[in-house]
């Protein structure tokens, strides 16, 4: 159906299509202020990524939002490739949830693509009133037209995670997408693959729980261990997976493939990798298929460090996996052809917390040698480790910013609140694997006019492999 339309609607038919879509030009990422002790707004950032440009690896153009403090993190679009058979669909609108005031910012990409401009904003009342529910996360659009967005939490900061329903030309709040009294008891990212019938969602921890990181609280159990799965046409959660060994699963991807019956999710405090996969019963279950040793330090808060996996892709012909280990430094490439058995092909260091000369020994490693040098570009000292990440339509680019949450960025990275964090580019070997940094790509948000700024997730006007899914 959709393939054979005169006039398309929004993204791509396939994601092998997708593949070949054009080269991206400009990158928008959210960038903020909160902790940093900078007075001023979270802004949009716009930036040149057209090797061709005079303006190339440079930020072009800020928005800045209306309030103070809302802690903007992930972002969506009005529309993707899910309504790409409705041609009265056009991708115009960036959709900007706020992770601590619940705010949604709704932004117009479409008039001038390199200056974007205020739409409309959402403000958190009418969300609480509708849904009673806070601190939004993830933004998918459906093929109804609709916005869904993850939450994390109700209005006073417990667990909750509820999706949030908007409209998707009028950006009204709709009400709630699960049945009423039907949230998880924790929320945090999701995917849905509707030819299973099938919606996933993970956890990370109650907002009044995050907002820094104490170790007593994962002893009482009040982070994340659980995916949930839902029916996605009667909107119920109709089983809870437990994780073995696998705290904090943030980042969920189903293969990219609609007919796939299975995914990987990244586990942050476990640092492993987990797939989840359909059986033939219908129903789901989870098997660890990477781990990543903790390391025995000295001169950190604990005596073992986790690599911390904050950020998962796979490329758009599911062939690669690509994770980020925020505390380690380094950035993995996994060749998922036998996607229970994953095969690491490519690893490049990024800073990070070990590296030589800084605060943390390495007194056993079961993977390196030794330290990792420090990360410096253009005569800039990387500050922080890799987190979000990004990848190119074609799979041969990576990009990648260095912020997680500005409160945890405080906490184990001080230097990069008083740095900023950069973004980077990887070249990356798509036959035989392999990633290595272009040395010519920096964007310095250390240098920003209102002072360091902490830039956090990545996405291209067209589309992306973390923003599209497929029907």
């Amino acid at each position: 159906m959709a393939t054979k339309c005169g006039k398309c609607g929004p993204g791509y038919p396939s994601p092998l299509e997708a593949m070949k879509g054009p080269r991206e030009e400009l990158v928008y990422l959210p960038c903020i202020y909160r902790n940093t002790g900078t007075e001023a707004p979270d802004y949009l950032a716009t930036v040149d990524v057209n090797p061709k440009s005079p303006q190339y690896s440079q930020v072009i153009h800020r928005l800045p939002m209306p309030n103070l403090k809302d802690e903007l993190h992930h972002s969506g679009w009005n529309t993707c490739s899910s309504c790409f058979g409705d041609s009265t669909k056009s991708r115009t609108k960036l959709v900007l949830p706020s992770l601590i005031s619940s705010r949604v910012y709704v932004v117009d990409v479409a008039t001038e693509p390199r200056a974007p401009k205020l739409h409309k904003v959402v403000e958190p009342k009418e969300i609480h009133a509708k849904c009673d529910l806070s601190y939004l996360h993830t933004s998918h659009c459906l093929a109804s037209g609709e916005v869904m967005i993850s939450a994390l939490g109700d209005p006073k900061g417990n667990g909750k995670g509820g999706f949030v329903l908007l409209d998707g030309e009028t950006f009204e709040v709709k009400g709630t997408w699960e049945q009423p009294g039907g949230a998880a008891p924790m929320g945090y990212d999701f995917w849905y693959q509707p030819r299973h019938n099938v919606m996933i969602s993970t956890e990370w921890a109650a907002p009044n729980v995050f907002d820094g990181f104490n170790p007593a609280d994962v002893e009482a159990g009040l982070y994340g261990q659980h995916l949930h799965v839902w029916d996605w046409q009667r909107h119920e959660k109709v089983q809870t997976l437990t994780l073995q060994d696998g705290l904090i699963p943030l980042e969920i991807r189903f293969l990219h493939n609609p007919a796939a019956d299975q995914g990987f999710v990244g586990c942050a405090l476990g640092s492993n990798i987990q797939r989840f996969y359909k059986n033939q019963g219908g129903t789901w279950s989870v098997e660890k298929v990477i781990q990543v040793p903790p390391k025995k330090v000295k001169g950190w808060i604990l005596p073992e460090m986790p690599s911390l996996i904050t950020d998962i892709l796979l490329s758009l012909d599911d062939r690669f996996l690509y994770f980020s280990n925020w505390l380690h430094g380094d950035l993995r490439q996994y060749d998922i052809s036998d996607p229970k058995r994953p095969r690491l092909v490519g690893q490049i260091f990024l800073g990070g917390s070990i590296v030589k000369g800084g605060p943390v020994q390495v007194l056993e490693d079961q993977e390196l040698k030794c330290q990792p040098e420090p990360l410096v570009v253009k005569g800039k000292r990387v500050a922080g480790g890799p987190q979000m990440i990004q990848l190119s339509l074609d799979g041969t680019r990576l990009y990648v910013t260095t912020s997680l949450y500005s409160a945890w960025d405080k906490q184990f990275y001080p230097d990069l609140i008083r740095e900023g964090s950069v973004m980077l580019q990887i070249d990356v070997d798509t036959v035989r694997g392999g990633l290595k940094l272009n040395p010519n790509f920096l964007v310095d948000f250390g240098k920003e006019p209102l002072g360091p700024a902490l830039a956090h997730e990545l996405r291209y006007p067209g589309g992306d492999c973390s923003s599209d899914i497929w029907l």
